[in-house]
């Protein structure tokens, strides 16, 4: 697990063969813009980003499918992490769509091609 400023799809893609064959999980602090790629789960991307003063409301799981840099589905807004009631978001995927913006921004600032 590391926390990355910068990485390329083809360093994402080494990870995703290692790992899931097609996917890299990784967290977003939408506060901080700071991401964590490279963990089996995101609660342990998450808890890493605690354990480093991230603050949980600005935390987000998320996939990333380096097959599909550049398409709309590249981000993938799923993981258990995002299920939270007390911001009204209920669900895996991460229902609201600002938040959505400023993940995708974050990311596309820190992947590269």
């Amino acid at each position: 697990m590391k926390q990355v400023s910068s990485i390329s799809v083809s360093e994402l893609q080494t990870l995703s063969d290692k790992m899931y064959g097609n996917i890299v999980k990784a967290v977003v602090d939408i506060e901080k813009k700071l991401m964590v790629v490279d963990a089996e789960m995101h609660v342990d991307e998450e808890q890493y980003l605690l354990e480093h003063g991230s603050l949980q409301n600005s935390l987000w799981g998320i996939n990333l499918h380096p097959a599909n840099y550049g398409m709309e589905n590249f981000i993938e807004f799923d993981s258990m992490i995002n299920i939270r009631p007390r911001q009204q978001n209920m669900s895996r995927n991460v229902e609201n769509l600002d938040i959505q913006n400023q993940i995708i921004d974050i990311v596309n600032g820190i992947v590269t091609k």
